[in-house]
């Protein structure tokens, strides 16, 4: 990211993943490696090291592996390249808790400095449940695990969700501290390492026609959803302990927000850009108790039926939901910017599960031009609907500009059209990289730009921290409030209304 030119390799290192057992690494990290190796983006003396509770060897594990890997990569899989790169991926189980785990691991990264070359650089990946993240930074210090020296560097990522509220928040920054300094923990959010998300950048600081109209004097409102068609699947442990709030909002759609709203940085040094990001976290209206009721909604969604007819059960009917719960599904707020870019401009944020499709975008809504020429036209004047600017995220990342042009024929007929740049056909890729492959790289290049700084996470949660209590305090009696496979509940919806606005698509 620091660099405008041609990437190099990643250093030599070990990359260690605890949980190299789970979903997440079988389906994300290990495709992520492979991806990278093919690119030419990781040194030969890169190796991988799992650990898990499982209890196999590395050959059984590579084994695992190997069934499903060309699966998860898709399109780009080369079986002689994997051949080829499989055995520098070793295992070892061992039990998150115990100290004696700790001692084999220094053990057995000795052992593969020696045989793979690498030279002592570690990377240690967190692909864990959150309540062992505080648990295994803490080991890996009494360990003697992640002390530095002038060449050598140990480096920590923490998947989400980075605490529960903002007193957890604040402890697992202190517990990791104890171990870890801030240069050294990347707390890792994939949706900025997604394409389209880091172009926003590009987009706006590149182009001299875009970033002079990117302000209150030309933009009406933002709207930004994360949209999810599945439901909770097998995630309900951790589903009913977090909900649609912790899991989406306080992660991705605060972060894609700072990189809309942010101040252009004096530079793409690392800090110049999070300390920009983090300004507009800051700038946001604080959230009271009559704020929470006007400008949030929370959703659940109930049994529904697909487009092709199957039906779908509500949320409190999946396994291993309560037959009570009040979790969210789905969330949608505004928000409110204290600068001069933003006076007065309302972002709105959604999300939910269940709902229609599946995508993720970011929607510039511009304001109407005066269209003196068309006063007493009302049916050309109704054509002429706003401009909007959609950033695509996923699953079809690009960007598409809505504007209005005169229908072919006699007469003077408006109508809607837009002008779309997809990323797949313009750089000729089949498939769109998930995000993990910047994020590794760059960590193992120590570049922390996309990764969130302690106070980051803080501010977020004092964001949303009046919402929680609010919640908690005035339990909703209207759950389940939207059917499986809709847009979400109809106050939603409201939300925009009042405003005179409604959502992209609705």
């Amino acid at each position: 990211m620091s660099e405008l030119n041609q990437p190099q390799k990643a250093p030599p290192a070990v990359i260690v993943i605890f949980g190299a057992a789970g979903d997440l690494t079988k389906r994300k990290l290990i495709p992520a490696l492979f991806n990278l190796t093919s690119q030419a983006l990781l040194s030969t003396q890169v190796a991988m090291l799992g650990i898990d509770r499982v209890e196999q060897d590395s050959e059984a594990y590579r084994q695992h592996l190997s069934k499903d890997i060309e699966s998860y990569v898709g399109e780009g899989f080369n079986q002689k390249q994997w051949d080829a790169n499989v055995n520098n991926l070793h295992y070892m189980s061992g039990d998150f808790r115990n100290a004696e785990s700790y001692q084999q691991l220094k053990e057995r990264l000795l052992q593969i400095d020696q045989q793979q070359g690498t030279p002592g650089n570690y990377l240690f990946y967190l692909a864990t449940p959150p309540s062992f993240f505080g648990v295994i930074a803490t080991e890996l210090g009494k360990a003697g695990l992640t002390e530095e020296t002038d060449h050598q560097w140990r480096r920590i990522i923490i998947e989400k969700p980075f605490g529960r509220d903002l007193e957890s928040a604040k402890e697992l920054n202190k517990t990791l501290h104890q171990s870890f300094a801030e240069h050294q923990i990347y707390r890792i959010d994939h949706y900025l390492g997604k394409e389209t998300v880091q172009n926003i950048m590009a987009y706006r600081f590149g182009n001299g026609t875009v970033e002079a109209t990117w302000n209150h004097r030309y933009i009406d409102h933002v709207q930004i959803t994360v949209a999810e068609s599945l439901g909770v699947e097998d995630r309900a442990s951790y589903y009913e302990e977090a909900g649609a709030l912790r899991d989406m909002i306080a992660n991705h759609l605060l972060a894609v927000l700072s990189v809309v709203a942010m101040e252009p940085p004096n530079s793409f040094a690392a800090e110049a850009i999070r300390d920009e990001q983090l300004k507009v976290l800051k700038a946001i209206q604080p959230f009271d108790s009559e704020k929470v009721l006007e400008n949030t909604v929370r959703g659940q969604y109930a049994d529904g039926v697909q487009e092709n007819g199957d039906p779908l059960s509500a949320y409190r009917n999946e396994p291993g939901i309560a037959d009570d719960s009040y979790t969210e599904t789905f969330v949608a707020m505004k928000l409110m910017i204290d600068s001069w870019r933003w006076a007065g401009v309302p972002f709105y944020l959604r999300t939910g599960k269940r709902m229609p499709e599946r995508y993720s975008e970011v929607v510039i809504q511009y304001k109407p031009g005066p269209n003196m020429m068309f006063q007493g036209e009302s049916e050309r004047r109704t054509n002429m609907r706003p401009n909007h600017l959609v950033i695509k995220i996923q699953p079809d990342e690009g960007i598409n500009m809505d504007f209005n042009a005169k229908q072919p024929g006699a007469g003077f007929n408006v109508s809607r059209v837009s002008m779309g740049f997809d990323y797949k056909d313009y750089f000729n890729q089949s498939t769109a990289p998930s995000g993990y492959e910047t994020l590794i790289y760059d960590c193992l290049c120590g570049d922390v730009t996309l990764f969130k700084h302690a106070d980051n996470i803080e501010v977020c949660w004092k964001l949303l921290q009046p919402i929680l209590d609010a919640w908690q305090n005035q339990p909703t009696d209207d759950f389940p409030n939207y059917p499986a496979s809709s847009s979400g509940p109809k106050e939603a919806d409201e939300l925009l209304s009042r405003d005179g606005f409604s959502w992209k698509g609705a």
